[in-house]
């Protein structure tokens, strides 16, 4: 299968964009474009683990619900919920009512207030994984990497949950870590020149 697509603007994008009517602005806005935002960071962290089992168009048409459920995910919020906002969250018909995921979110926001304490900010520790590009597959051929197999490693030694290699592969596309935009694609060349301008944290 072409991992490129032609839209009716006669302008080629990575085939999966085209695969459900919200991807594409998705696609052409937010993916593979580098986030130095900590909340952002989370929330996608977050999103990843919700997505475990499940298919992202089903989290992104629930995203401004999860959002609101979580505060805009400031973790230094969420890691004051309790018992009371679990069972409030598992009521909540907004979004996925996964108990266990929604436990895990809570236990990462305070390993993410920890990461803070101990590295100046979340996006700084994250962006410490960014891999070498010689060390990049071809894009979209890879589902995990050494990279996130590294990142994957580190956040469950801390005690975080829900960041198996795959999950945080996936994080890694998606916040600009590496750009996974299939070549050819008009998106390609964006993010690339994002990624140039982009200053680590």
């Amino acid at each position: 299968m072409s991992k490129t697509i032609h839209f009716p603007d006669r302008k080629k994008r990575c085939t999966w964009s085209a695969s459900a009517p919200e991807f594409l602005k998705y696609h052409d806005e937010e993916w593979g474009f580098p986030v130095g935002d900590d909340y952002r960071l989370f929330e996608k962290l977050s999103l990843e683990g919700f997505q475990s089992g499940l298919s992202w168009r089903t989290i992104l048409a629930k995203r401004e619900n999860f959002r609101k459920a979580f505060h805009q995910f400031d973790f230094n919020k969420v890691a004051k919920f309790t018992q009371k906002d679990v069972t409030r969250l598992l009521k909540d018909e907004g979004i996925i009512r996964h108990k266990g995921k929604i436990e895990a979110v809570i236990n990462n926001a305070k390993m993410a207030q920890e990461i803070v304490r101990t590295h100046g900010s979340l996006a700084a520790y994250i962006w410490s994984f960014e891999p070498d590009k010689k060390d990049l597959a071809t894009p979209q051929t890879a589902s995990t990497s050494a990279a996130s197999i590294a990142l994957s490693k580190a956040l469950k030694k801390q005690g975080w949950k829900f960041v198996g290699p795959t999950t945080v592969y996936a994080f890694m596309q998606a916040m600009g870590l590496i750009n996974d935009h299939a070549v050819g694609c008009i998106i390609r060349s964006k993010v690339e020149a994002k990624r140039r301008s982009f200053k680590k944290p």
